[in-house]
């Protein structure tokens, strides 16, 4: 199988339909989840990770549009969706784990959305200053895919670069650490332990999750920084987010409960 391929395509497709699953198995379990948290927040936490599997399985289109600028065009769109969308939906998904009927206060989802969409505005123009061309990357028969090409007629713009990895470290590196926090917070100080023995557990995955996506795209935008930008350094991110899936998934799977049959 051809590398490219590899990258552009298939690892983003399997990452997407982790996150579909995940999202399959929080609305499978939803009434006992709702009971204990509130409904509000897994109604925005299954939400959330159907967005993050379309923001996945939408990536080969990024490759198979055709030529400049449609590259751009598309990854620009599937960035702002992660970080003026995705990423401040599971922060506030996050926060809406309160045990009062109307969720985190209103101030607390407006400013996530605000600074998320703000940073997403950034970064696209920011982005269509940056990518001046496209190259191809693969072609078989019909079948050819472009990637796009930082700064394809002159010199790289220092500035330009690290104002693009500011953005993502803001949205939706940013948004996840302080969701993992909160999470850890609410780990260490959950008073129902002692009925609900599993949920800390459960946690811990859901936290370790959110580390481990942040993590890859700070891993992805080093190696941009200190190597140069090709394609298959977003096999990082890929892989990470297929890590950070199953990791959350194991935490979904797991019953509130080591006795759980009384839920049912």
């Amino acid at each position: 199988m051809n590398s490219d391929f590899l990258i552009t395509s298939f690892l983003p497709v399997v990452a997407g339909l982790i996150y579909f699953l995940m999202a399959f198995e929080v609305r499978r379990t939803g009434k006992v989840r709702a009971l204990m948290f509130g409904e509000i927040g897994f109604k925005k936490t299954q939400t959330a990770f159907i967005m993050f599997g379309i923001y996945f399985i939408t990536r080969p289109l990024q490759n198979f549009l055709g030529p400049h600028p449609m590259p751009l065009i598309i990854n620009c769109i599937r960035q702002f969706f992660l970080m003026a969308v995705i990423a401040p939906s599971i922060l506030v998904a996050i926060f809406h784990w309160v045990p009062t009927p109307s969720g985190a206060p209103k101030s607390s989802t407006f400013a996530a959305y605000v600074t998320g969409f703000l940073i997403g505005i950034i970064f696209v123009l920011t982005n269509t200053l940056a990518v001046s061309g496209s190259k191809l990357i693969y072609s078989w028969g019909i079948i050819n895919m472009y990637d796009p090409v930082w700064f394809a007629s002159g010199a790289p713009v220092v500035q330009l670069v690290m104002i693009h990895l500011i953005c993502q470290f803001v949205s939706p590196v940013g948004f996840l650490l302080l969701a993992a926090a909160y999470v850890k917070h609410r780990r260490h100080n959950y008073q129902m332990a002692h009925i609900y023995n599993l949920i800390p557990l459960k946690w811990k995955y859901l936290e370790l999750s959110m580390v481990i996506f942040a993590a890859s795209f700070i891993a992805a935008g080093a190696a941009v920084v200190f190597g140069s930008y090709y394609t298959y350094v977003w096999v990082i991110y890929f892989i990470g987010a297929i890590i950070s899936g199953i990791v959350e998934l194991r935490g979904i799977k797991l019953p509130p409960r080591d006795v759980p049959h009384d839920l049912k």
